[in-house]
């Protein structure tokens, strides 16, 4: 058996969460739980054999309901990242949402999909164990129009590779905006911060921010400034620079431009980080047309075995629309007809 079913607790409601371990044959191991359809830990060995936990999580339901989590590994829905406003029309309607980052709606609050027991199905226990998640979102939920059935299949690959498929579609025209909110520390999730984590990043471009961390409507060319990851280098080595864009968000929390096509269904690398400490790498592909680098500057918090997350413990690839994209028309959109359908695919791949 590649997959293991056991209870994870249940929620202040009562509804039981259960764990699934999927494990493949080279030792690396996910454990994915129902409760927001999040990776709750990823064992991944190293060079010398040494498996460690790399994502930072939580031991506990309770953890996961905590208003203090900072969406640790889950699915994030219906739309990720930020909203301004917050509001937005659609088809000459005007949709009001929960305000709950400033003046910015933030990853769909309160009924974002990280708060939802998701149901599930095994679909291979083989030598590539796979998971799907699924769920229904009413209309109106958080705000946003149409019905909405969504699934998440999560696949342990021979390759050493998470592979995240992501599936919706709404009976209404809609937003449509779905990712992975995994903090990612390859040293291990309880060994300090990422500075020195080395990071790649294939964009030209990144989208700048305002004070609101809402970006202004430029694609700006990463060349000469802190945000020119074309080249590896550590993620600390410019994060204190004199930036006003790095001022704004304490550090890194900004779109990067992948793709300005607004569909897009082709795999592509969008990062690589290596850990020199102990060798390790993680490979990000993806179809999405941007990826959100965060690099953790608000973590303070108590996680898995007591560990402490403090600022900059854990980073954040999410690949996903670019934030307030409905506000910003030349942006790639996430506004899906109804039926049709959110179709993409995330691979973080280890090495």
């Amino acid at each position: 058996m590649s997959i293991k079913i056991e209870s994870f607790g249940t929620t202040k409601s009562g509804t039981p969460v259960d764990k699934l371990i999927l494990t493949n044959a080279r030792g690396l191991s996910c454990h994915l739980i129902t409760y927001g359809a999040a990776i709750q830990a990823l064992f991944v060995p190293g060079p010398d054999g040494t498996v460690v936990d790399v994502v930072l999580g939580y031991d506990t339901v309770a953890g996961y309901e905590s208003p203090d989590n900072p969406f640790h590994g889950s699915t994030v829905g219906r739309n990720a990242n930020r909203i301004g406003g917050p509001s937005f029309d659609l088809n000459g309607k005007h949709y009001e949402l929960f305000a709950n980052d400033g003046t910015n709606n933030l990853h769909s609050l309160p009924d974002t999909f990280q708060a939802k027991v998701w149901g599930y199905e095994i679909v291979s226990d083989g030598d590539e164990p796979a998971v799907r998640f699924s769920h229904h979102s009413p209309d109106g939920e958080s705000g946003y129009p149409g019905n909405l059935d969504c699934s998440v299949t999560y696949t342990l690959t021979a390759a050493q590779g998470v592979d995240i498929a992501y599936d919706a579609v709404a009976d209404q025209d809609t937003i449509i905006n779905l990712t992975n909110h995994s903090y990612f520390n390859i040293t291990g999730h309880n060994s300090g911060t990422v500075l020195a984590h080395e990071l790649q990043l294939m964009a030209d471009a990144y989208t700048p921010v305002n004070e609101k961390l809402l970006p202004d409507g430029r694609l700006q060319d990463v060349t000469g400034t802190a945000f020119d990851f074309r080249i590896a280098k550590p993620v600390g080595q410019d994060i204190q620079a004199d930036d006003q864009q790095l001022r704004h968000g304490q550090g890194y929390d900004h779109n990067f431009v992948l793709a300005a096509d607004q569909r897009v269904t082709d795999l592509r690398t969008c990062a690589v980080v290596r850990d020199p400490a102990s060798g390790r790498a993680m490979t990000v592909q993806t179809t999405s047309p941007g990826v959100q680098l965060y690099t953790g500057n608000y973590l303070d918090g108590i996680g898995k075995g007591g560990s402490v997350y403090s600022a900059h413990c854990g980073l954040c690839l999410e690949t996903q629309f670019f934030p307030d994209s409905i506000h910003q028309p030349h942006f790639p959109s996430p506004v899906y007809q109804a039926g049709e359908r959110f179709v993409h695919r995330t691979v973080y791949q280890f090495s």
